[in-house]
C-alpha cells in the first residue's frame, strides 16, 4: 500500500529540564503553594470518589478541585505534599505510582451512551493496564497526551499525542501527532497498535515532550507498521468526523437511548468547589471529567436529573450551553501565579458580569506564555499592567 504523505515538521524547541507536569508524588510549587495532580484515565470517576477529591482539597489544599484540559483534577495550595500524596494512595487515586505522570488518556465521554461508532471505554483500560505494565514507559513525559476517540472526533479534536479512533465495522486507525495515520486494525489489535507506537515514541523522542513538536511522527508510524506486520495506507480524513465544539456540544440534558439521562456541567474557570463535588458524590453514579473544563454524570433518573438541575446550577454549575461563561476562560492569574501581571479570573469574571466581551471564545493570559489557552481560534486578552490588557484575534 501507498506510504502516507510526509508530515511537515515542527520546530524542536531546546530542552535543558525535565517536564514540570505535575503528579501527586513530584508536585510543581507555586506561588500559592504546591500543585498536585491526579488522573483518572477516560476521565472515568465514580460519584463517591468526589467526596474522596473534597476531602483532599479541604485538608490539604484550597477547598477547590481544578480541572485540566487533559481531562485530570488538581488540588492547588497544598502545604503538606507527602500527607497529600499518602492520602491519596490510600484513598486509591493513585494505583500506578511509577507511572502516575504517564496516565493522560482521553476518551469520547459519552461513548456507549450517546452516538459514536464504538464503545471505547473497554479499550482505555486495556490500553492504561498495559501502559502501565510496561516500567519503560514510566519515563515518558507528563506532556505526552493520549487519547481514544469512538469515532465522533471529540477527543481527536484535542490533538494527542498518540490515540485510536474508531472507523466503524469494528475497525480502528492510530492516531500520530494529532492526526490519523494511516495505520488500521481490527478491534482486537487496537490497543497493541497504540502500545507499541507508545514504544517507538519512548525510543525515539529523545528529549522531546511531544511528538508534533518531534518531528519524529512518521518515524513513528513507520516503526508501528513494522512491529505490528501492517502497512501504513492512506490516512483517512479528519475532516469527514464529525468535528463540534465540545464546550457547547457537551453542555446540558443529554437523553440516553436506555431512557436514563446524562448531565453535562460546565464549571467557571475549571473550578469545582468541594461542597459541589459532595453534592455530585450524593448522585452515586458514573461520572466523567473531560478536557472541557466540565462534567458529566451518566445514568440519572429523569426526576434525579431534575433535582441536580435545580439544586446545582444556582451553586455554580453550567447547564445552559448559551452561557458565556462558557466561551470564556482564564489562566490561573494573580495571586497563585507569579508570573502573571493581573487577576485574570478576576478581571474575567468582572467582564461577564458587565456583558462588555466579544461573542465566541475569550481567554484571559497574566503573561506571554498564555497557559490553558484554547485550541482554536480565539480572542486573546494578554495582561499588559493590573488590569491592562492587549486585546488580539488568534486563528
Amino acid at each position: 500500500m501507498d506510504m502516507p504523505a510526509s508530515r511537515p515538521e515542527s520546530p524542536r524547541p531546546e530542552r535543558d529540564r525535565p517536564d514540570g507536569c505535575p503528579g501527586a508524588r513530584r508536585v510543581h510549587v507555586a506561588a500559592d503553594g504546591a500543585i498536585g495532580r491526579l488522573r483518572f484515565p477516560g476521565g472515568s470517576l465514580p460519584a463517591p470518589g468526589f467526596a474522596v477529591l473534597a476531602d483532599l482539597a479541604e485538608s490539604f489544599g484550597d477547598g477547590d478541585i481544578h480541572f485540566t484540559s487533559r481531562g485530570n483534577v488538581q488540588i492547588r495550595g497544598i502545604r503538606d505534599v507527602s500527607g497529600f500524596a499518602d492520602a491519596a494512595e490510600e484513598a486509591g487515586m493513585l494505583p500506578h505510582p511509577a507511572h502516575d505522570r504517564v496516565r493522560n488518556i482521553l476518551q469520547s465521554p459519552m461513548t456507549g451512551r450517546v452516538g459514536g461508532l464504538d464503545d471505547v471505554s473497554e479499550l482505555v483500560h486495556a490500553f492504561d493496564d498495559a501502559l502501565c505494565a510496561d516500567e519503560s514507559l514510566a519515563s515518558l513525559p507528563g506532556r505526552t497526551l493520549f487519547a481514544i476517540d469512538d469515532g465522533r472526533g471529540d477527543v481527536l479534536g484535542e490533538a494527542p499525542d498518540l490515540g485510536l479512533v474508531a472507523l466503524g465495522g469494528g475497525e480502528y486507525e492510530l492516531v500520530v501527532a494529532g492526526a490519523p495515520a494511516g495505520i488500521s486494525v481490527p478491534r482486537e489489535r487496537a490497543v497493541p497498535a497504540l502500545l507499541s507506537a507508545t514504544r517507538a515514541w519512548a525510543e525515539v523522542r529523545g528529549e522531546a515532550w511531544r511528538v508534533a513538536e518531534s518531528g519524529l511522527a512518521d518515524r513513528i508510524i513507520a516503526m508501528t507498521s513494522e512491529a505490528m506486520g501492517v502497512d501504513a495506507g492512506e490516512a483517512s480524513d479528519a475532516e469527514s468526523f464529525a468535528f463540534a465544539h465540545p464546550g457547547t456540544a457537551q453542555i446540558g440534558w443529554i437523553d440516553q437511548p436506555d431512557g436514563l439521562v446524562s448531565l453535562a456541567a460546565g464549571l467557571r474557570f475549571g473550578v469545582l468547589p468541594a461542597r459541589l463535588a459532595r453534592a455530585i458524590s450524593h448522585t452515586r453514579v458514573p461520572v466523567h471529567v473531560t478536557p472541557w473544563y466540565s462534567l458529566i454524570l451518566h445514568d440519572l433518573e429523569e426526576p434525579v436529573a431534575e433535582q441536580v438541575v435545580r439544586v446545582m446550577a444556582p451553586n455554580g454549575l453550567v447547564f445552559d450551553r448559551k452561557s458565556t461563561w462558557l466561551n470564556v476562560s482564564a489562566c490561573t492569574g494573580r495571586p497563585g501565579c507569579p508570573k502573571s501581571l493581573s487577576d485574570t479570573r478576576g478581571d474575567a469574571a468582572h467582564a461577564i458580569a458587565q456583558a462588555r466581551l466579544p461573542e465566541g471564545r475569550v481567554h484571559f493570559s497574566g503573561c506571554e506564555r498564555r497557559c490553558g489557552k484554547p485550541k482554536g481560534g480565539f480572542v486573546d486578552y494578554l495582561a499588559i499592567d493590573d488590569g491592562e490588557y492587549e486585546v488580539t484575534s488568534v486563528d
